[in-house]
């Protein structure tokens, strides 16, 4: 009787397919994905942060966000976008030596830089879009605080909470390749990263929208304002942010993320299933 789904070894071999092809883009096109990517990413962060703005509970706040941001990553995976969380699984083909390590190297570097600009892209069209003026400016001042935040998060924690997000987001993706039809690869991917952003661990494409929507937020007195009232935020926190302080917070989740896609999740399903089982790729 065939399986209604795809075995762990089935979907790690085609993993390695798909990282070949990744590999192997031309430029511009893994430019133009990844930055399709970002600003997915984007969409999913400027959703939930509409969603759970106005929730004082952090349970539910989180768990409202958990469940409106998983489109960022349904819309990834669904356009073939390039996320640079999710590419960290090309290592696989790396160690089945199909690709070289420069050449996955070389697709992550373009690609978070790709994603970044497409998040940034998101995060002046929302700023344009008055959509910070909700709840009477609200939103923008609930965008300092969650910037805030996510620039003072210290060295080790941003790392282990890096770590501990992506190998999430990586076995979501891996959970859809399992799936054979769209209904199936939604849910694969609509529960892990809920979880993700219940727990609150850190996402580097995430933050490329939290962040800079918070820089842009905090040139706003209004919202400026607003923060000091509903949430003690100073002026001079406000000013920092705006003056790029704690920004160097992005390069230690993005470690993290690494870490946690690459040998938390690429390598341990690789030796798991292909390696160690014998089988060939």
């Amino acid at each position: 009787m065939e399986n209604s789904f795809y075995t762990p070894s089935e979907v790690i071999k085609s993993n390695i397919k798909s990282a070949v092809a990744k590999a192997n883009l031309p430029l511009a096109k893994m430019i133009l994905l990844g930055m399709m990517a970002g600003a997915f990413i984007a969409f999913g962060g400027a959703a939930s942060s509409v969603a759970a703005h106005g929730v004082a509970d952090v349970g539910l706040a989180r768990s409202i966000a958990g469940a409106i941001f998983p489109v960022g990553l349904i819309l990834v995976v669904f356009t073939g976008s390039e996320l640079f969380t999710g590419n960290s699984l090309m290592i696989m083909a790396v160690i089945d030596k199909k690709i070289t390590l420069l050449k996955m190297i070389r697709n992550l570097v373009v690609v978070y830089f790709a994603n970044f600009i497409g998040a940034l892209i998101i995060d002046v069209l929302v700023f344009l879009s008055g959509q910070f003026d909700f709840s009477g400016g609200g939103l923008g001042a609930y965008t300092i605080k969650v910037a805030l935040a996510k620039t003072s998060i210290a060295p080790v924690t941003a790392v282990i909470s890096g770590i501990l997000c992506n190998i999430i987001v990586c076995l979501a993706i891996v959970l859809a390749g399992t799936a054979k039809d769209s209904i199936g690869r939604i849910f694969g991917i609509f529960f892990p990263i809920a979880a993700f952003v219940v727990c609150g661990f850190e996402h580097c494409v995430a933050n490329m929208f939290y962040i800079p929507a918070g820089m842009l937020a905090a040139t706003n007195t209004a919202y400026v304002q607003k923060a000091q009232e509903l949430y003690g935020i100073t002026a001079q926190q406000c000013s920092s942010l705006t003056h790029f302080a704690g920004t160097e917070s992005l390069l230690f989740v993005t470690i993290g993320n690494i870490i946690g896609g690459v040998l938390f999740v690429g390598v341990v399903l690789y030796m798991a299933h292909i390696k160690l089982s014998g089988k060939k790729s």
